[in-house]
């Protein structure tokens, strides 16, 4: 009759209302079929440790490390870029093997183009400051190279492309304006009364004629520089004056006197080295005008003096 008020002994007892050591060791009464749960699994974990889904994620991650892969290899290309020109500048900027030009297109005679590469590349050799295109002074460069070469009036860059470190150079030689020989050797002077010995131009018109009384077997007459140059200024402002000089006369017994004849003429005028070119050739324009006017030809005019001119 009272049965039903009775606790039954051996009923389970509800898995909520086990101990948490209980749960936690596993341990549960021997009639128990729940499986303990996780031990790492907590109350309210699951909003703390929430990880975000990794397949919408994924796709915005490897964007972005796209974009940032492709910055970074621009700036290598760009910095890679950047040595390469520059290295190409450093190439072409420096001097490791000239190599020469002519700007003369009146040359009469094989040139050996070596010996003026040497000579440039001797120079860079000795300057290596200068070994650039925009540290190199031609200036200096072209009075190296005429003091080994005398017959060079100007060196100067050209801007022709060579290959990589070659930098191509132009030459010019000087173009003479007389010659003869002394002891042997023959020398030619130019415009500006520069002289040397080596020509590739034709043969000046200028004949010298030497009368300073040595004899032949001693060798010519020894002219100085200063007489070479005189007479290469002499010529080159009687052709500015309308005159052509066809001959250089040395007369005996003196140094400081060079006489000249123009062409289609028998007039020896009679210069001194010690006065000025300019105001020699302007005194014998003006004794040549006046004579011509007055239909005379003289033996001789003499304008060394300044302020008159002496005939015969």
């Amino acid at each position: 009759m009272f049965k039903k008020n009775q606790k039954k002994t051996n009923q389970l007892v509800p898995r909520r209302r086990l101990p948490e050591y209980s749960i936690e060791d596993g341990r549960r009464g021997q009639a128990s079929d729940v499986a303990a749960p996780n031990p790492h699994y907590r109350r309210n974990q699951t909003v703390s440790s929430y990880k975000r889904s990794e397949a919408g994620e994924s796709e915005r991650q490897k964007s972005h490390n796209l974009v940032l892969q492709r910055r970074k290899l621009g700036l290598v290309f760009l910095t890679a870029a950047g040595v390469v020109v520059l290295l190409f500048i450093g190439l072409w900027q420096f001097i490791a093997k000239p190599v020469v030009a002519f700007s003369d297109t009146e040359i009469t005679q094989t040139v050996d183009a070596n010996a003026y590469e040497e000579s440039i590349a001797e120079y860079v050799g000795r300057n290596p400051s200068q070994r650039l295109r925009a540290t190199l002074n031609e200036d200096t460069l072209t009075q190296y190279v005429s003091e080994a070469h005398g017959e060079v009036a100007s060196v100067e860059i050209a801007n022709s492309v060579t290959l990589p470190s070659q930098v191509r150079f132009t030459i010019s030689f000087r173009k003479p304006v007389a010659s003869w020989q002394i002891r042997g050797d023959q020398y030619y002077v130019d415009r500006d009364g520069v002289v040397f010995s080596k020509n590739y131009f034709a043969t000046p018109g200028v004949r010298v004629v030497d009368e300073s009384g040595i004899a032949p077997e001693q060798g010519s007459a020894v002219a100085s520089s200063k007489l070479l140059g005189f007479l290469g200024k002499v010529v080159d402002q009687a052709k500015g004056r309308g005159y052509t000089v066809s001959e250089a006369i040395l007369p005996a017994d003196t140094t400081r006197r060079v006489d000249v004849k123009l062409e289609g003429g028998e007039t020896r005028i009679r210069f001194s080295t010690d006065r000025g070119v300019g105001v020699q050739v302007e005194d014998m324009d003006r004794a040549l005008k006046y004579f011509a006017a007055h239909g005379n030809t003289p033996q001789y005019i003499d304008v060394r003096v300044a302020g008159r001119a002496a005939y015969k």
